[in-house]
């Protein structure tokens, strides 16, 4: 059981992955303006309970967090302290945490964090070489013991100069999504996994993309068949460790 945990609205777009970010694209056709960040109404979903007492989040379930937002953004600085605070209490529950600004990880990092919350996975999103080269190096250091490498939206190859090592314990990968998306290139898709492979990580193609090339032809790919379609292809690969 998953569900979606949006604790503030709003962002900043900050690299070539933002380009056609769905957020502003939903956005726009209620004439919002995307780059106001704002504390949403769902901010306390992890701690609300029923009538009964217990949480309506039920323990057990994967929680993706801040999707329609940045974890880390700065204008949400002043609010992360007390989130941190609901997702320890609720180490009932798992945590996934995608960032596009993996550099700001340690504003207002709990007092007790160590080397991370077992519950709690940090998903540093990279879309090209370019900031593979920027983030990566960043996320290796930093003390997670639960990360993952979010490959999406995959806008070129990546080569991960053997940095697949140790710490990552995932590697997922998807195309970008909406009208305007930019193709992905499957051929991409299997050279990571290949790195995967090599260096015994897991790897996981999440979805396609709405367009995806194979075999030097470009499909058109329904939102709703994204998913369904990279799961189809069978090339997951998993390291039980």
């Amino acid at each position: 059981m998953s569900v979606m945990w949006n604790l503030w609205h709003g962002c900043h777009k900050i690299s070539e992955g933002c380009r056609h970010c769905y957020v502003y694209r939903r956005d726009s056709l209620y004439d919002k303006d995307s780059r106001v960040v704002t504390r949403t109404a769902a901010f306390d979903l992890p701690l609300r309970r029923r009538r009964n007492g217990e949480y309506r989040i039920p323990p057990g379930t994967r929680v993706y967090t801040c999707f329609t937002s940045d974890f880390f953004l700065a204008e949400a600085d002043e609010w992360r302290t007390e989130a941190w605070a609901m997702i320890r209490r609720r180490c009932d529950l798992s945590f996934v945490i995608p960032t596009k600004r993996i550099d700001r990880f340690g504003v207002a990092l709990p007092a007790d964090w160590g080397n991370g919350y077992a519950h709690v996975t940090i998903a540093c999103t990279i879309e090209n070489q370019e900031q593979l080269e920027k983030r990566l190096p960043i996320f290796k250091a930093l003390p997670i013991c639960q990360k993952l490498l979010l490959c999406e939206p995959l806008l070129g190859s990546l080569d991960f100069h053997g940095l697949l090592t140790g710490d990552i314990d995932e590697v997922s990968v998807g195309g970008e999504s909406g009208s305007d998306a930019r193709v992905c290139d499957y051929d991409w898709v299997l050279d990571i996994r290949r790195q995967c492979i090599e260096q015994g990580v897991s790897f996981h193609f999440h979805q396609t993309g709405a367009r995806l090339r194979k075999e030097g032809h470009i499909y058109r790919i329904r939102r709703d068949l994204q998913y369904s379609q990279a799961r189809r292809a069978g090339i997951d690969y998993e390291v039980f460790r």
